[in-house]
């Protein structure tokens, strides 16, 4: 079993954290992992830093651009993360955009995703259906999970046929706009968390945009198996560094 689907099977809600490969420093990604391991994080995305990151808020665009300046590349991302499982045993997702990995092969990709105990892929802008007719036998042989977003416009046909296709989790986008770009969750979205949750779909949710606090977690995860923070912990290794990370992490637990 993928250690996605071990830890989403775990009777907890889940808090994943989100944060940009190479940023603040360039040597900074291992370290981060081994620390958010260490402070009980749940699950990690480490985000592929591009030059047009369109769903990107100007948080994470601007610590892509800081990490592409630091001079990270996919290369190199595989490089450091060569022994990440002597340390780190917590699942590991890529969140990144379909250009960069084509560009590097997908096949290429995969293979070295899996050499290095990399366990899942978040590629916002992959149609289902074209990693469906091209993609998801690639995926399957290198046991990698795709994780698929929905957002409060995604009808529920649609839903349903990402539902199928998915055998981790599913990322819910709390709205319709960027990362990093709200101040807390009123009415609108809560009914869009209840409506999603009375589908009783197969795959578990775990809600991401948007969340920034123990408030937030908890409202997000009232509805879901959990909640992804990015944009408010990147600030936060912005203005502190690597030392915040325990008190971040401590901050978020406290409901």
């Amino acid at each position: 079993m993928n250690r996605i689907q071990q830890k989403i099977s775990e009777d907890k809600k889940l808090l994943s954290i989100y944060f940009t490969a190479g940023y603040p420093k360039l040597d900074d990604t291992v370290e981060i992992l081994q620390q958010l391991e260490n402070n009980g994080v749940d699950m990690v995305e480490i985000g592929l830093p591009f030059s047009d990151p369109l769903a990107d808020g100007p948080t994470i665009q601007a610590s892509s651009q800081v990490a592409l300046k630091n001079g990270m590349t996919t290369d190199l991302l595989f490089q450091q993360l060569k022994d990440i499982r002597k340390t780190v045993s917590l699942p590991l997702i890529i969140m990144g955009y379909f250009n960069p990995v084509l560009q590097y092969g997908i096949e290429k990709f995969c293979k070295k995703c899996s050499e290095v105990g990399v366990d899942g892929l978040i590629l916002p802008d992959l149609p289902l259906a074209e990693f469906e007719e091209n993609y998801a036998e690639i995926f399957k042989k290198y046991e990698l999970l795709n994780i698929f977003l929905i957002t409060p416009q995604t009808s529920e046909d649609r839903i349903h046929q990402i539902d199928s296709a998915s055998e981790g989790f599913i990322y819910m986008v709390s709205s319709a706009s960027v990362t990093g770009s709200s101040e807390g969750f009123g009415e609108i979205q809560e009914k869009y968390f209840e409506r999603i949750a009375l589908m009783k779909l197969k795959n578990l949710l775990i809600v991401g945009f948007g969340i920034q606090d123990s408030k937030t977690f908890s409202q997000a995860a009232n509805h879901s198996k959990g909640a992804i923070i990015g944009s408010a912990f990147i600030k936060m290794l912005s203005e502190k560094g690597k030392i915040g990370i325990s008190a971040f992490v401590d901050s978020i637990r406290k409901v």
